[in-house]
């Protein structure tokens, strides 16, 4: 009878934690929020843990993007399948020490907003529940120089959706990237 107990109460608590993750699963996660500052407070590491973490789609809307780790991490995200969709500001066309060629490379092809006088927005929206956001600019310097805010919100559907739409309207508004130019086959030698 002891084994009967035991084992009807090992299965209750499977069936518990499963039913405990399905409702997260459908629900999202309860509202959060979590700030962080810089210099040096941790800004680009919040960023780079919250991309690890996204499993199906990460929008990113940047005014400035030089931040090797944060480029580094969205190149992994679409490694591992996740949709990355970037609208840069059109300075990180010019911008000496820009991400983009390397983002390129890897087969992310960010568009570019030259509708605006500067499209100065900082913002990731991963996977419907997770906004990043603040002064906080994807770069090197903002990590380790600039006094910088930044809010990572999770849960609150309302203004993610917001978030979303003037994404899809700044993507509207912007210009595919250019493509680069095919490189021809070399002839092997006879």
């Amino acid at each position: 009878m002891m084994y009967v107990l035991l084992a009807t109460g090992f299965t209750g608590a499977w069936t518990l934690l499963f039913a405990w993750r399905w409702l997260r699963r459908k629900l999202g996660h309860l509202f959060a929020v979590a700030v962080f500052f810089s210099p040096k407070g941790g800004c680009t590491e919040a960023v780079v843990a919250e991309i690890k973490r996204a499993r199906r789609e990460i929008l990113v809307l940047a005014y400035s993007f030089t931040s090797k780790p944060i480029a580094e991490a969205l190149i992994e995200a679409k490694k591992r399948g996740v949709h990355v969709d970037m609208v840069l500001d059109r300075s990180q066309e010019k911008e000496a020490y820009s991400e983009l060629p390397i983002i390129e490379e890897h087969g992310l092809y960010p568009h570019i907003d030259a509708h605006h006088a500067i499209a100065h927005n900082k913002v990731m929206i991963i996977d419907k529940r997770t906004l990043i956001t603040g002064s906080f600019n994807f770069t090197h310097q903002a990590e380790a120089e600039n006094g910088e805010n930044l809010l990572v919100i999770k849960g609150h559907g309302e203004l993610i959706g917001q978030y979303r739409q003037n994404f899809s309207l700044h993507k509207s508004h912007s210009q595919a990237p250019a493509q680069k130019p095919a490189q021809p086959a070399q002839k092997k030698a006879a």
